[in-house]
């Protein structure tokens, strides 16, 4: 025995190979040497030591890859499939909102981090939504935000003098020092060619959902807070002097092939 030097060796530790008389030298050598007892499957044998017994192992431990392989697999299958469901519901109650929602395929960075849900009980979406301050080169994500509520109650936490946290205050105070008649706030036209980007301007005193309405929202809403007093390259649908107002039909037409890849370049 290794761990008392006076009985006979049983045992042999399939992990350290220490060889032991008995259980109490057996949990003697596992606590001094911090020893688990259990095998290592993946240590080193070489070819003249290996064994019938270690081609069983190593047969063994196969089988456990591929079991666990499967399962995870399948796990993944089923996921997929709630998952589907899950955004076709989603997509559905948008629809009946007059809200065109569509989401990306799996493995676009605005699909993992959309956290929007609808709440069946209180008939109500509660939405991701992302906020630029672009004249701060600033990004806020907002989780949860109910749908019935203001953009102005929105802003207040970033862009009030007094409601405002104080750190995100500093960092925007170009927009706390400005006054309210001021900001505007952008959201992109979702279905438009790349080389013509245009903005909806928002109504800051309605609810989210009735500024959603009649657009095109590409897996949650990124709204972009601008100054008038401040120039930027924004260009707001209606008011470029070469362009009329387009109405709100064209803003729900379905995708060209050029749009899909303004999708991709945007996720």
């Amino acid at each position: 025995c290794e761990t008392c030097s006076k009985e006979e060796a049983k045992y042999r530790c399939p992990r350290c190979m220490k060889y032991s008389c008995s259980l109490l030298c057996v949990k003697k050598h596992k606590l001094a040497l911090s020893c688990n007892g259990v095998r290592d499957k993946t240590a080193f044998v070489s070819v003249n030591e290996f064994t019938d017994l270690n081609l069983l192992s190593d047969y063994r431990f196969l089988e456990d890859v591929g079991r666990t392989a499967d399962a995870a697999a399948r796990h993944l299958a089923m996921r997929s499939s709630t998952t589907k469901r899950h955004l076709f519901s989603l997509r559905n109650k948008a629809q009946k909102c007059n809200i065109d929602l569509r989401t990306l395929p799996v493995g676009f960075t605005k699909r993992r981090e959309n956290s929007t849900t609808f709440n069946s009980t209180e008939n109500k979406f509660y939405w991701h939504v992302k906020l630029v301050f672009p004249h701060c080169h600033a990004e806020y994500t907002l989780k949860r935000v109910p749908d019935d509520k203001m953009l102005a109650d929105i802003l207040k936490p970033y862009i009030d003098p007094v409601e405002s946290d104080p750190v995100v205050c500093q960092r925007l105070k170009i927009y706390t020092a400005s006054p309210h008649s001021d900001v505007r706030i952008l959201m992109k036209i979702e279905n438009r060619r790349q080389n013509s980007v245009r903005y909806n301007e928002l109504d800051a005193s309605r609810s989210l959902l009735d500024n959603l309405k009649g657009k095109v929202i590409i897996e949650y809403p990124t709204l972009f807070v601008v100054l008038k007093t401040l120039k930027n390259d924004m260009v707001v649908l209606g008011q470029d002097a070469s362009e009329p107002a387009e109405s709100s039909d064209s803003e729900s037409s379905s995708l060209s092939s050029m749009e899909e890849g303004e999708i991709r370049d945007s996720s």
